[in-house]
């Protein structure tokens, strides 16, 4: 347990921020801080838009605060304690309703089940406006209570606010004390006949918890600083974190399906995830298995842009010209020089996320963050995104539809306040210490708490790979990585990879060119590539530039890749050592598991992907075959020993064991409606589909069921129709074929509902077109891919693999 000495009030959390300009420290809190608004999204309509239940209790519950991050891989608070220990100002946790006790609680508290709370946010300190701004725009700015900070869950990033609607009459009846939500682990019924009898308490709406959960962008970004890790992992220090490196260990995915049951198609689909990695599309739901690392930001000063864009976006205005309509210029009602106005103009941007969609600007990929963590979700954009139960393609949500930034501005308040300090948050970026990179050198030098320095850990390396190791590397690196992994310009054998830029005072070099590659080229597992939610008419339509939308499409892609698909950014191979598993999907390197696989304990997630390539299905590898997870090891040492078995799978892409996320229930679908007459419930009409396990996770995910059950009702009623649908994505004589195919699937389904599964698996064997039409991603190995660098010499693998532990 932390020091009793310790206060328990926010003054380390403001202590960390020495040092930073007022407007980064601004953006500094509102990057830790600010949920705008989304604890409602997180609370119901989530539950009620997207199906998916989340446990928060059981994640966030105070009593199992020292097994938090090896569970969940979550980073608990430094300013929280728990409820009845030395010094803590709660009591017990019936006080805290189950959670820790966190600053501003001794407030919050207060108002549980009782409405008048009054957020911290509203008391934030705002940084003077860019002088540049309009003064409309100076002077105008939404009010900050609307940035919502609530208090912290006990974990960083997660946030609680109270519920004015908790009762805690119905609370005690259905928990036994005030202390706990674990009568939320009851079943809805107790007749294992009933659908409900699958479901938790959780899915009653009628029993209100005391607090709604929301988000800020740390929950996902703030993570131990690698170069100055806490001893204790549950019990980090302020010194120990970073809010921009990234948390290569948290299960963001498996937390928001946390409240299903494990044979649940949306606990099989979300939660195949890695640790570090989130499926940023699962809620937007692209049907493409899109899971991605959580970036480190560091160095941003540094990373490359692209000029001569051209950007469709809104930008801040004194005024509108006459005449203009809305969706081009709009004012904001009651602060007079306050407009926006929309239009095509070339500028300098960066290329953010996997693919590059992102780029409008940085500006403007920072607010999508707070769309795609559930901000304005009601207001704005939950009514743009698919259903996966509509299956009338004119009905509304059956597919995608394009989020209006401009009447999100209008009709949410949150949006806009964030907005009017996104400037905040990428200055925290640019100027932060947390945001810059850290060397191995620097974290030898405090782990031995002694001087060590480049020279030093050059003499280590060199020791472990062989001598003139890292200057070999070097030459290495030029030849073969830094056409793509480089900042500079060629010829790279005069650049100096370690040299400081005078104006930034960071390493000059981002160690990447953000140029989009097409996949094909890289060889990775593709799906994340072909990520379609910012292609035009889909849902982030708004956020992605006219260039993107206009990218040539690859050539030798199966599936569907146009209107900017098919491409990769390359990453920054900055502080390599720290960031290992590698690629997109952290797949390259060994699995992680917080408990070290110990499935005996109910909160291990580990699942293994490894599969047998030399068999029919790719079916899990044999369980004596399969190499031992590595439990999370954040120190100096564990983050290098991870780094080092990486780079060597990295580099010898021959010697990988493939890997495929399978599943590893059976899942089951009951199809169709049911009726309860007051003595039994009766199913109307439908029927009962199993997928097995041991189907790949992705592939489920990735099939396009209504486009499928569309085409079935055409074989059956206008097959011609049908053919020459098929024709405009295939040869004749395979639109043909698919065709027929598909009037056989008919038949037999209608014959035998329930095998639907086993009828489209056979289908697919025999026509391997229909994959390529009903599928987004039809790659199965995760681990696939970059090949560069196999053909080099055992000695030129170690002097690479010391050579990039120094940058």
């Amino acid at each position: 347990m932390p020091d009793a000495a310790v206060p328990y009030n926010d003054a380390a959390f403001h202590t960390a921020e020495k040092g930073l300009s007022p407007s980064a420290r601004a953006g500094r809190e509102i990057w830790f801080k600010a949920t705008a608004g989304n604890a409602r999204f997180h609370t119901y309509t989530f539950q009620q838009r997207i199906t998916a239940l989340i446990d928060w209790y059981g994640v966030l519950r105070g009593d199992q605060r020292n097994t938090r991050f090896k569970t969940w891989g979550l980073i608990n608070d430094p300013d929280c304690c728990t409820p009845g220990s030395v010094g803590c100002p709660a009591s017990s946790y019936e006080v805290t309703y189950g959670f820790d006790w966190c600053p501003g609680d001794q407030t919050l508290l207060k108002f549980v089940g009782k409405p008048g709370y009054r957020d911290p946010a509203c008391d934030f300190k705002d940084a003077s406006a860019a002088a540049s701004d309009p003064a409309g725009h100076r002077n105008g700015r939404e009010d900050s209570c609307n940035l919502a900070f609530g208090t912290s869950t006990g974990a960083l990033g997660f946030r609680k606010f109270p519920n004015p609607r908790f009762d805690p009459v119905a609370w005690k009846k259905l928990n036994g004390s005030l202390g706990t939500w674990q009568g939320y682990d009851h079943k809805l019924s107790s007749d294992s006949s009933r659908a409900d009898f699958k479901l938790r308490k959780l899915a009653d709406a009628s029993i209100e918890p005391p607090f709604l959960i929301g988000t800020a962008c740390a929950s996902c970004h703030v993570a131990f600083n690698p170069a100055r890790p806490p001893l204790d992992p549950e019990h980090p220090k302020w010194e120990n974190l970073s809010g921009l490196v990234g948390n290569q260990y948290i299960r963001v995915s498996e937390i928001l399906v946390s409240g299903m049951p494990h044979d649940d198609l949306l606990w099989q689909i979300f939660s195949h995830a890695r640790p570090g990695t989130s499926d940023t599309s699962a809620i937007p739901n692209d049907q493409v298995n899109n899971a991605g690392t959580i970036n480190a930001l560091i160095n941003i000063a540094q990373r490359p842009t692209f000029a001569g864009e051209k950007v469709n976006r809104w930008r801040k205005a004194a005024a509108c010209p006459t005449g203009a309509k809305e969706s081009t210029c709009w004012c904001e009602p009651g602060k007079p020089g306050k407009c926006w106005e929309k239009s095509i103009q070339t500028e300098t941007v960066h290329h953010i996320l996997k693919d590059g969609g992102d780029s409008i600007g940085a500006l403007g990929a920072i607010q999508r963050v707070y769309f795609n963590i559930g901000s304005c979700a009601e207001q704005c954009w939950v009514n743009h995104l698919t259903d996966l139960r509509q299956l009338d393609p004119q009905a509304r949500n059956f597919g995608q539809t394009p989020f209006d930034i401009g009447q999100c501005r209008r009709d949410c308040p949150n949006f806009r306040a964030v907005e009017d300090r996104v400037h905040n948050i990428l200055d925290f970026f640019l100027t932060a210490p947390e945001g810059q990179a850290k060397d191995l050198t620097e974290a030898r030098a405090n782990q031995r708490q002694t001087a060590y320095g480049q020279a030093d850990l050059v003499r280590d390396l060199e020791t472990n790979f062989g001598k003139d190791a890292v200057s070999r590397g070097q030459q290495v690196f030029v030849a073969n990585c830094a056409r793509c992994h480089s900042s500079s310009k060629p010829p790279f054998e005069v650049v100096d990879f370690r040299a400081i830029d005078s104006k930034t005072g960071l390493r000059a070099d981002w160690l990447g060119n953000d140029v989009p590659t097409p996949v094909t080229e890289v060889g990775t597992y593709r799906c994340r590539s072909l990520h379609s939610n910012h292609m035009r008419g889909h849902v982030w339509e708004q956020f992605a530039n006219e260039d993107y939308h206009a990218r040539k499409t690859v050539s030798g892609l199966l599936e569907p890749h146009d209107g900017g698909r098919g491409y990769y950014r390359n990453v920054s191979l900055l502080n390599l050592w720290a960031h290992a598993p590698f690629l997109h999907n952290n797949s390259v390197g060994p699995e992680l598991c917080g408990w070290g696989g110990d499935k005996a304990n109910a909160y291990e997630l580990y699942r293994s992907s490894y599969v047998d390539t030399s068999k029919p299905g790719n079916p899990p590898l044999a369980k004596d075959k399969q190499p031992a997870c590595w439990p999370y090891d954040p120190s100096v040492e564990g983050r290098f020993k991870l780094y080092v078995a990486a780079m060597q799978d990295l580099l010898n892409p021959a010697q990988r064991i493939p890997k495929a996320t399978k599943v590893d229930e059976d899942i089951v679908l009951d199809i169709g409606p049911r009726i309860f007459d007051g003595k039994e419930e009766k199913r109307l009409i439908g029927f009962t589909v199993r997928v097995p396990a041991g189907a790949t996770a992705g592939n489920v995910g990735n099939f396009h069921h209504k486009d499928f059950i569309v085409d079935l009702v055409r074989a059956r009623l206008k097959p011609a129709e049908l053919e020459a649908r098929l024709a405009k994505v295939l040869p004749a004589a395979e639109a043909k074929q698919l065709a027929t195919e598909m009037q056989g699937i008919g038949k037999a389904i209608v014959s035998d509902p329930g095998q639907l599964v086993e009828v489209v698996k056979q289908a697919r064997a025999r026509t391997p077109a229909l994959w390529q039409v009903y599928a987004s991603c039809s790659a199965e190995i995760e681990n696939d891919g970059h090949r560069f660098g196999e053909d080099l010499s055992p000695a030129d693998k170690k002097a690479l693999i010391a050579f990039l532990a120094t940058l």
